[in-house]
């Protein structure tokens, strides 16, 4: 049985929408287990789907399960959006498994990689996962260069008082 996964997507994405419904239903090994069923459906090794399973347990506190999971999901090919949404999510989790350093490692090559719309997040988890490697000051550069392009005004001087922080 072929499955469409634009139709599947829907089908994760109303999970998702209904979280909230099925923590208080069912718990957090409920709301795992109606993904990991749902994830069935495209197969064990499937990217996608390893990669829906890996937030399913980021979001209810596995951090150690998610970070198996979303490096099988890259390892399987995840490409596009989701692949940049996978990695901010396991450098997030390698960081709540007191594997900053590594999540570091992981965004600082994703915002060489380019740019769009999660640049922002990038830096954001980018600046936690160097705190937590004992890097303020690179944090902080990180937070107020992502910062500085909102900015209406004073823009180049955040810009360069943020350079200066950097190591």
């Amino acid at each position: 049985m072929s499955v469409n996964l634009e139709q599947w997507e829907r089908r994760a994405e109303a999970l998702w929408d209904r979280y909230d419904e099925h923590i208080a239903r069912a718990g957090k090994t409920g709301f795992v287990a109606a993904m990991d069923e749902l994830a069935t459906e495209l197969g064990e090794d499937h990217p996608v789907a390893l990669h829906e399973r890996g937030g399913a347990r980021d979001s209810t506190g596995d951090e150690s399960g998610a970070v198996e999971l979303y490096r099988r999901a890259l390892a399987a090919g995840l490409d596009g959006g989701r692949r940049r949404q996978c990695v901010i999510q396991l450098a997030s989790s390698l960081r709540n498994v007191g594997q900053a350093a590594e999540g570091a490692r992981l965004l600082h090559a994703e915002r060489d990689a380019g740019s769009d719309e999660l640049d922002d997040a990038v830096a954001g988890f980018l600046a936690l996962t160097l705190v937590d490697s004992g890097r303020e000051r690179e944090a902080l550069s990180v937070a107020l260069l992502a910062l500085s392009r909102h900015l209406t005004r004073y823009r180049r001087s955040m810009e360069n008082y943020a350079r200066d922080l950097a190591p």
